[in-house]
This record gives C-alpha cells, sequence and structure tokens, in this order.
C-alpha cells in the first residue's frame, strides 16, 4: 500500500513514517499552492492519504489566524481536490484535534465523539471547519475519508512548545548541572488527557484499515492526568530534586481544568487500545532530552 504522508517532518510524520513507511509530499511544498499540490498527488497516486499537515500552535494561530485558516483548511480542500483530480479510490484520513470541543462541563466528562463543539481559538476552528469539509466529502466524492479528534500526546522528539517535553528538558538540565534547580511553569493544577505518540500512530493505522467512512474518533488514554502528578514523577525518574516556580508568562486565560475523554468508538470498530504506560513515555522523554544537544 503506497500511503500518501502529509506534514511527514513533524512529530507524529516521524512516528507514522518509522511505522509505515509513507511517501512525503516534495520537500517545501506548501499545501496552499494548488497546481504544485496536484502535479505531486498526480505523481504518487497513493493508495491511501494520513493528513497530518497543519498550523496546530495556538499562540500563532491567533496571531495570524488568516494563515492558519489557509494552511488548515484550504489546504485540506486542496488536498481533497488533488485527490479527486487524480483519481484516487483510497481512503484518507484526516487528523482534527481535541481542541474543537472547547470549554467541556465536567458533568459532561468523559467526552464523547457527539459532545458539541465549541471551539475557542482559530486553531480549533479551522479544524471544525476541515473536518466538516471532510465529512462532505465522504459522502459525495469517489473515495472514503475517516476523521480523528487526538487529545494531547506524549513521547520523545516532541517540541519544548509542549508542556510535558519542556518539564522533561528542564529537569535534565538541572541534572546535568546544565540550569539552577528551579522549574519554571504554568497551571500545573489542571487535568489533561495524555497518549503516547507511538500509540497514536497505531491508532491511526488501525483507523485507516478498519475506520467507518464519516467516521469520527476520538484519540486518547480515556485516563485522566494531573500535569503537577506527572512533573513529580518526571522529578522522581531523574533523580532530581528541584523547587517549583510558577511563570505568569506561561499562563492561559479561561484555562479547561479538567480534560478526559472516551475512546470506545475507536475502541469498539477497531479494537485498539492503550498499551504504552505513561512511566515508559515520561522515561523515553528524559531519556531523549539527556542526549547532547544536536
Amino acid at each position: 500500500m503506497k500511503l500518501l504522508l502529509t506534514g511527514a517532518n513533524g512529530f507524529v510524520g516521524q512516528y507514522v513514517q518509522a511505522a509505515l513507511p509513507g511517501v512525503p509530499l516534495p520537500n517545501g511544498l506548501d499545501l496552499r499552492d494548488h497546481a504544485a499540490l496536484t502535479a505531486a498527488v498526480a505523481a504518487i497516486r497513493p493508495d491511501a492519504v494520513l493528513h497530518l499537515a497543519a498550523q496546530s500552535f495556538v499562540p500563532a494561530a491567533f496571531e495570524n489566524p488568516h494563515e492558519t485558516f489557509d494552511i488548515n483548511f484550504t489546504g485540506t480542500l486542496n488536498l481533497l481536490e488533488a485527490l479527486q483530480s487524480s483519481g484516487f479510490m483510497g481512503r484518507m484520513l484526516f487528523v482534527g484535534s481535541g481542541d474543537t470541543y472547547g470549554q467541556v462541563p465536567e458533568a459532561d466528562l468523559p467526552v464523547r465523539e457527539d459532545h458539541p463543539l465549541h471551539p475557542r481559538n482559530p486553531y480549533a476552528v479551522s479544524k471544525v471547519a476541515a473536518e466538516a469539509l471532510c465529512y462532505q466529502w465522504s459522502q459525495t466524492s469517489g473515495f472514503e475519508i475517516i476523521m480523528v479528534r487526538p487529545f494531547n500526546h506524549i513521547g520523545p522528539g516532541q517540541s519544548p512548545r509542549f508542556a510535558i517535553a519542556d518539564f522533561a528538558k528542564q529537569v535534565m538540565e538541572i541534572r546535568q548541572g546544565r540550569r539552577a534547580p528551579v522549574l519554571q511553569v504554568g497551571d500545573i493544577d489542571v487535568t489533561r488527557d495524555f497518549t503516547d505518540v507511538r500509540d497514536v500512530v497505531r491508532a491511526y493505522t488501525l483507523l485507516l484499515e478498519k475506520g467507518q467512512n464519516g467516521g469520527i474518533y476520538n484519540v486518547c488514554s480515556g485516563r485522566e492526568y494531573r500535569i503537577r502528578d506527572l512533573l513529580r514523577q518526571l522529578l522522581t525518574l531523574a533523580g532530581v530534586e528541584a523547587t517549583v516556580e510558577q511563570d505568569p508568562t506561561r499562563l492561559r486565560p479561561a484555562e479547561q481544568r479538567r480534560m478526559v475523554a472516551s475512546f470506545a468508538a475507536l475502541q469498539r470498530d477497531t479494537g485498539w487500545q492503550p498499551a504504552i504506560p505513561m512511566e515508559e513515555s515520561l522515561q523515553d522523554l528524559l531519556d531523549d532530552w539527556e542526549k547532547p544537544p544536536q
């Protein structure tokens, strides 16, 4: 099976490449370039597509909502049109976001796929729009599309723009004597649903094979983790003691206090469940940051 992979150089894309040798788009090709994308898809002639490419950093989406929409919505439309014009008859997996649910009342946790979408930032809005577009195409085009809403990922190779990766980096720098034993954090008394990136990629693989056309699936662990507890676990695993300081610049307004989701639909259709324990994910993250900087 020839798998076309967009976003091949991203955090998740690199794991997809390792697990299922995918065919990336040519280096430097921009999804906003309709003609170049159409030519590339026609040359690759894929049997399946995993669409990961996105502008996914929320602060950047607020700074430039037009660019976020152009990449995430118009880029997806360009890809769909390129696939159609190449005669594609396979299956595509569209990667959305658990962020599309927005603020979820605690009484509605764990959040399920039928929960209303209330996006609260331009990134989430662009993903709601692109997901709706993909649903429409799953019903009216000649090929099948499955949509996923992944929640927080964790694993080696993740950018320190994300909290747990950043904490692992700080902890390792303290252990190596490159930083004073003080951790800079944001609000760590919130909970989130974390899944190891390798489990996420396994879910995507199974959904490409067994997901229902037009189906929408949460990809999550179904477990609620307090950020403070994960930070403590990182310190324990690394054998490091440090004080914790809250940095006001790391605080986000109107933060969702608790979040956990259900993967019942994903399990029902594919048999998937998370396999990698949190301790292993955290240890692998620490080991990754232990390597000397390139």
